[in-house]
């Protein structure tokens, strides 16, 4: 069986997503991290290093 490769952005986007939920966000806008779009996670990502 062959293991799936994730491309860089998805990488990327999870690297986002732990990161956040270190800082104990789990959801932006009642929606899960998962689902949202990478640019909302980098949004909230730069808004909480501007803190």
């Amino acid at each position: 069986m062959r293991e799936l490769q994730e491309s860089p952005m998805d990488e990327k986007k999870q690297s986002i997503i732990d990161k956040l939920v270190d800082e104990g966000i789990f959801k932006i806008d009642g929606k899960q991290l998962y689902e949202l779009p990478i640019y909302t996670l980098l949004k909230q990502y730069t808004e909480l290093q501007e803190q």
